[in-house]
């Protein structure tokens, strides 16, 4: 069974935090919610699933209200089914016993029940540990456990609250690739909030981005991805995005001196307007100045006449990633990546002054107007 969603949710905090957000999925479609910490992406989830009162607004699930500012359906009357970082197991059942829970209360007898459940486990890899309870299973176990759960109830909408984030990183890939088969398999409508875009381009064809309890940004996961509208689109994807000013089809921005970016494909921005450049932290190099000073570099570079894409920063921190390093710039707030050897030959510390340089075939410009919110039809 799946369902389409219609909602449109305003709720108000006690603490003055407001979200107003508009919602909407088609049967079987998959959208994912980015967003930073305390944007309001589990509140969504909660007043969708009946544990939040919405203020205002309407929810409705197959063209059925089952919220407005006056109506409210119980959660066990919502055919929805929310999962969390905790699998939230019964621990006095077994396995087989957890996921045939929702068969029993929908009625199915107790040996079809389990039977059911029995397939399942199967389906997530935990055929022949039926019998186990969670204290006996591995917390990659205990989600699975709790995803067939959840599926076995037949619900008409998933929601995925994070499920992946307490998982250390070979499980949660195995979950991930789980997820999107049996949701795929199930034809199952799913909202999956994530910090990670890894879980927005895997599971989801369509990525909505939640910031201070409004949308920035939503569409096709690899369009949002690609032109990022806001700085924490542009870090979950993975890329340098800094706002200056187009003119003559080039970029310009940060302290004086002034920084120039060129593109392989000039920018069609007029003159003074703003001007987003995106550009990779690997695509970046990085060298040590001349002078290792601040106030020396920046002398001489003021002296000097500004040089397309080459320009002249200040390391404001530098963190350990997967494959190196990544330091922080400022004036204009840029990252680069550096192998471990290489940040080690070049010894850098916060304050220390940074030539970078990028290649025109490496940077791209796009306008930074905000983007256009298309939202969706669904039929029926």
């Amino acid at each position: 069974m799946s369902a389409a969603v219609d909602a449109h949710v305003v709720v108000t905090r006690r603490d003055g935090f407001a979200l107003d957000v508009t919602l909407t999925a088609a049967p079987g479609e998959i959208v994912a919610v980015m967003g930073p910490s305390g944007a309001g992406k589990s509140t969504l989830l909660s007043a969708i699933a009946g544990l939040t009162r919405i203020d205002r607004g309407r929810i409705a699930i197959d063209g059925v209200e089952v919220a407005t500012r006056r109506r409210h359906v119980t959660p066990s009357r919502r055919g929805v089914v929310l999962l969390g970082q905790d699998p939230r197991l019964f621990p006095h059942m077994t396995a087989r016993e957890n996921v045939a829970f929702g068969p029993r209360a929908a009625g199915t007898a107790a040996a079809a029940a389990r039977t059911e459940a029995d397939e399942w486990l199967w389906h997530v890899g935990l055929d022949g540990r039926g019998h186990l309870r969670p204290a006996q299973l591995s917390g990659g176990q205990q989600q699975r456990v709790a995803l067939a759960r959840a599926l076995a109830a037949r619900p008409r909408l998933v929601l995925l609250d994070e499920p992946l984030t307490s998982l250390d990183p070979e499980t949660a890939g195995d979950i991930r690739t789980l997820l999107h088969h049996q949701l795929a398999a199930a034809h199952t409508t799913a909202l999956v909030v994530t910090h990670d875009a890894v879980d927005a381009v895997a599971l989801a064809s369509r990525l909505l981005v939640l910031e201070n309890g409004a949308i920035t940004q939503e569409g096709a996961v690899r369009d949002v991805l690609a032109a990022p509208a806001t700085r924490f689109v542009a870090v979950a994807a993975g890329v340098n995005r800094v706002v200056g000013t187009a003119q003559g089809g080039t970029w310009r921005g940060g302290s004086a001196p002034e920084v120039v970016l060129a593109a392989r494909a000039a920018a069609r921005v007029a003159d003074g307007e703003a001007l987003t450049v995106l550009i990779r932290p690997g695509a970046i190099g990085l060298e040590r100045p001349p002078e290792l000073s601040w106030t020396g570099a920046l002398r001489l570079a003021r002296a000097e006449e500004v040089t397309p894409n080459a320009w002249l920063a200040r390391v404001v921190r530098l963190e350990q990633t997967p494959a190196g390093v990544r330091v922080h710039t400022a004036e204009p707030a840029v990252a680069v990546d550096l192998p471990t050897e290489r940040a080690a030959d070049l010894r850098l510390a916060p304050g220390d002054p940074v030539r970078l340089t990028v290649r025109p075939s490496d940077v791209r410009l796009v306008a930074a107007s905000a983007p256009v919110r298309a939202r969706p039809r669904i039929a029926g």
